[in-house]
């Protein structure tokens, strides 16, 4: 038995490091993806500060920005995925399929419409008031999810996620008509947004994000006992003394935090929260003080590859990282509908 444990304990250090190893590869391909090539010679010499003028402002102003954007968003919204699985006790459970993305969309929407986008693009109050927006947008969505699903003095499963995509198609057609009413150029904006756009590349999006998910992510690994003892079921975890409704709102809460913040500078990105969790899952059992960690990687690896494909498919034109993440994610989730019926 102990040799199993360590030959497990084996396995799981080994994938870390193999992800931490394909995410800085993943890195320095992407620093190099784009409009302007820079050999890898030229890069290194960059980064060490050694490179022109001209490197140092495409490496440093634009790439870098982007691409830890890119690992910080993959990071949050993949959790908040397993979080999500975790307390529906549903495989299909993801913040975009639930209707919290579209949440935090229908308010960044409505902000654009009723101040014409100006101060949201512009302004430097942007890098406070768009979190915000996003943020009450996504605890709006959860607000009604989870007092929709109430019955009966508990919150089931089912019921939660039935609910959850019903929310999603009301903020869908919500979005669809103020968009209908907006000045072309916010349409474009808006619909550009919408399909999952890495915008807020610049150091000070960065460091706002990444403190969210300093004082979040930890608090979702500290939690993992409680998703573990929820997956045995209500009347288990009853009996070991656990407040189930108490438990789930927090995680939940957590859960929208993530999204909320991500979705506020990367756009309504679906399937992501869906895919990694399921990898993570099939690569080291259910146990979530392990499944939480590894998915924080993989989502930060398959955002940041899909924001570099989305980059070179159709160089010099962007495709939407939420586009490419959907064209890999749509199929997983058919393959997973199918088993689970």
């Amino acid at each position: 038995m102990q040799k199993f444990l360590s030959t497990n304990e084996k396995k799981y250090k080994s994938l870390l490091i193999t992800l931490f190893i394909l995410i800085i590869v993943s890195i320095l391909i992407s620093i190099n993806a784009g409009y302007i090539k820079i050999p890898l010679s030229e890069v290194i010499a960059t980064l060490l500060g050694n490179g022109t003028p001209s490197n140092e402002l495409t490496i440093f102003d634009f790439r870098l920005p982007r691409i830890f954007m890119a690992l910080l968003v993959g990071m949050g919204i993949a959790i908040s995925g397993a979080i999500l699985q975790g307390i529906s006790q549903n495989p299909l459970a993801d913040p975009g399929i639930l209707g919290i993305n579209a949440g935090a969309g229908f308010a960044i929407v409505l902000y654009m419409f009723f101040f014409q986008g100006t101060a949201f693009f512009t302004g430097w109050l942007s890098i406070f008031i768009m979190p915000l927006a996003a943020l009450c947008g996504a605890f709006l969505a959860a607000f009604l999810i989870y007092t929709l699903s109430w019955k009966n003095g508990r919150v089931t499963p089912t019921r939660l996620l039935l609910v959850g995509i019903g929310i999603n198609a009301a903020f869908g057609a919500g979005l669809i008509i103020f968009q209908m009413k907006m000045e072309p150029i916010n349409f474009m904006k808006a619909i550009i947004w919408l399909s999952g756009t890495i915008w807020g590349t610049n150091w000070t999006f960065v460091w706002t994000l990444l403190l969210w998910l300093v004082v979040l992510i930890p608090i979702a690994i500290y939690k993992s006992r409680v998703l573990d003892v929820l997956k045995l079921g209500e009347s288990i975890a009853i009996a070991v003394g656990a407040n189930i409704e108490k438990e789930r709102r927090f995680l939940l809460f957590i859960s929208v935090a993530l999204a909320g913040a991500c979705v506020s500078v990367g756009g309504g990105i679906t399937f992501l929260g869906l895919i990694a969790p399921h990898i993570a899952r099939r690569l080291v059992g259910a146990r979530h003080a392990k499944v939480l960690p590894l998915t924080a990687l993989l989502g930060a690896l398959l955002l940041l590859l899909a924001d570099t494909l989305g980059r070179v498919i159709f160089a010099p034109m962007e495709l939407p990282v939420g586009i490419v993440v959907s064209i890999l994610g749509a199929p997983y989730f058919i393959y997973l509908l199918l088993k689970s019926v």
